[in-house]
Parts: C-alpha cells; structure tokens; sequence
C-alpha cells in the first residue's frame, strides 16, 4: 500500500507557474487534506503526480513539464467551481 501523500498547489496569473505551498506524508498528509476539505478546496487525486511533486521544496515552482497536467486540473477545478 503506498504511503498517503498530499502536496498543495497555488496558481495564480500573476505567478508565472504553480506554486508548491505545502506537502506532506502520512499523517501530515491527512491534516493537510482535512484542513482544505475544512476550506472548500477541491482536492484531485493522482498518486504519480504527488509523487513526483512531493520532492519539491514548498515555496518552488513547479518544473515546466507539469505544465500540461496542470492546466488539465486547473481546468477541471475551474469547471467544478463554475458549476457549484
């Protein structure tokens, strides 16, 4: 079973790409996807993304080539908040 991982992304325009503001595994993990349930934050699950994402340090940008899966989930949140 692989370990529960969470990693928050911030975008904004005026940044020029997506902003690693918080990570963490395990029970950390846990807190940080009830803090933004708590919030109203849409969570989107892809293991391979956190995975990869989680080596980052919080407060970096994400790499270029996660820009195109990026935007797909920026796109979906965006749906998901234009519907509600």
């Amino acid at each position: 079973m692989r370990e529960k991982k969470a990693v928050a992304v911030q975008y904004d325009e005026a940044l020029p790409a997506p902003l690693i503001t918080a990570k963490g595994r395990g029970e950390l993990a846990a807190a940080l996807e009830k803090i933004a349930v708590s919030h109203g934050v849409e969570i989107v699950r892809s293991a391979d993304l956190a995975d990869s994402l989680i080596e980052l340090d919080v407060g970096s940008f994400i790499p270029e080539e996660f820009y195109g899966i990026m935007a797909e989930i920026l796109v979906f949140v965006r749906k998901l908040k234009e519907g509600s």
